[in-house]
């Protein structure tokens, strides 16, 4: 408050002055109007990505458990040294590609990924070798990096939309309740003390108009004929 009084006693009260504070005041409503406009993109963004992520997500933990329970079996079943061997064999890579796309001004991602999933001839390791149980295993868990791959975008999105939504409402809420009504009250200052002036310079005026007070006049009946 007093950093804010400090600063209007500083104003300028000239017109001059007012016709800027007036024009800053038109363009800080008119940002924020298009923030308010943005705000409003990037939160319906938000809640699109935020029920996307919570689909593929309960998706993601539900394959990660089949996984989970099926590689379990497979060691009980094949021994943990097969199962090893069969996962050494398996291992491989995943190419992904990346795009953007623009809500209100900010880049959304979306990555374009090849399937993990392959058919059991191309994973690494010979089929005569293999078992049910273990082949189990590696669908299971190619079906846990395709879903992985599907969640990772949508929350990588989510992280931004959310600090981005949070960056615009500052702005907004400093628009809206720190400089649109500072620019106001500066504005209704230099009104009051240049409607002050005037009112001080009609008077000024009046007074050099009127004769002096008790004067003479040079009239002959004034000194009595």
């Amino acid at each position: 408050m007093g950093a804010g009084r400090k600063h209007m006693n500083t104003v300028i009260a000239t017109r001059s002055e007012m016709l800027a504070r007036r024009s800053r005041a038109a363009v800080a409503r008119r940002g924020h109007a298009l923030l308010t406009q943005k705000r409003a993109a990037l939160i319906a963004e938000l809640r699109r990505v935020g029920q996307q992520v919570f689909e593929k997500q309960a998706e993601l933990e539900r394959i990660a458990a089949a996984a989970r329970s099926a590689l379990g079996w497979a060691a009980a079943v094949d021994g943990p040294g097969a199962v090893r061997s069969a996962a050494m064999a398996a291992a491989g890579t995943v190419t992904a590609g990346l795009t953007s796309r623009s809500v209100a001004g900010v880049p959304v991602i979306e990555i374009h990924a090849e399937r993990a999933a392959r058919a059991g001839t191309e994973r690494g390791y010979a089929l005569t070798a293999s078992t049910a149980t273990i082949d189990r295993v590696a669908e299971r868990f190619e079906a846990e990096v395709d879903a992985l791959l599907e969640l990772l975008a949508p929350q990588l999105n989510l992280r931004r939309l959310t600090a981005q939504v949070a960056h615009t409402t500052r702005q907004v809420n400093a628009l809206e309740q720190v400089i649109i009504p500072r620019l106001a009250a500066e504005q209704r200052q230099i009104a009051a003390i240049l409607e002050q002036r005037a009112l001080e310079d009609r008077v000024r005026i009046s007074r050099r108009a009127m004769p002096p007070t008790g004067a003479r006049s040079n009239h002959p009946a004034a000194y009595g004929a």
